[in-house]
């Protein structure tokens, strides 16, 4: 049975994706800025944010929160963690690729979370010890041993080009010396951290990603069976923003190799 914060948190989820839903074919016409090089933000976003607060405040107004567009609000030993519309690139150019990503932590540990992909209407939800959740029906990681085979994602530090050069070093060691099937960027790291969860991909990392990106997804990959590791193969990726993420053999393996390329600026 789903707990009342999820229940709130779908609500509010759902009711940012009817304000995303509602504007995709308005794209041209929408206000965008550039908050830094190559991060944009839409007045989409900004709604769907207000949308998700909106509710989550109705029910829980002693809750901090911590959003992409607004910052940090409050105090408290919870706080909602929200990325209202996760893979803005995506949305405006019309990749139908994009999520609403809500988790609730308590003293910074991740106790519910939901991933909401309002094109195909897939709601992921996680409560921590409850299991992992796609429209009800329970999810894993998937069973593969290793990385040979196995079928990868991640995102290019578009935010920190300087990590590039590594980036590609890891991505050329996972396709020819460990020799995965392939590997995929889709431009949201919230489903990318569903469709590991959900067995759909075989594991995920990626360099410099913020609370909003992985909080929910996170716990998805955990309640599904799945660890989440940052590049040293602790659980400092909250801190660090750089994560890996699968089953238990994938993600060492993985952390295995992309450690044999970080560079000590990535790890600061």
């Amino acid at each position: 049975m789903r707990k009342g914060a999820l229940n709130v948190a779908i609500k509010a989820a759902r009711a940012a994706g009817s304000v995303i839903l509602r504007h995709i074919n308005k794209l041209e016409s929408l206000s965008v800025v550039e908050k830094e090089r190559n991060d944009f933000a839409s007045e989409v976003d900004r709604a769907a944010e207000a949308e998700i607060i909106r509710e989550l405040r109705r029910a829980f107004p002693d809750h901090a929160i911590l959003a992409e567009e607004s910052g940090a609000a409050g105090r408290s030993r919870f706080t909602w963690i929200i990325d209202p519309l996760d893979g803005t690139h995506n949305y405006l150019r019309g990749l139908p690729h994009f999520s609403v990503s809500i988790a609730l932590t308590e003293n910074g540990e991740p106790q519910h979370g939901l991933v909401f992909d309002p094109i195909r209407d897939e709601l992921f939800t996680a409560s921590k010890g409850g299991g992992a959740f796609l429209n009800d029906k329970r999810i894993r990681v998937s069973n593969r041993i290793g990385l040979s085979g196995a079928l990868l994602a991640t995102g290019f530090p578009f935010r920190q080009r300087q990590h590039l050069d590594a980036h590609l070093a890891m991505t050329k060691a996972l396709l020819a010396g460990a020799q995965a099937e392939d590997i995929r960027r889709t431009g949201s790291a919230a489903l990318d951290l569903s469709y590991v969860a959900a067995g759909r991909l075989d594991g995920y990392w990626e360099i410099g990603l913020k609370p909003w990106d992985m909080a929910a997804g996170v716990l998805l990959v955990r309640e599904a069976g799945g660890r989440c590791l940052d590049f040293r193969g602790e659980a400092d990726f909250m801190q660090t923003g750089n994560i890996i993420a699968g089953n238990l053999k994938v993600s060492e393996a993985l952390a295995t190799v992309v450690s044999n390329h970080t560079t000590p600026a990535i790890s600061k």
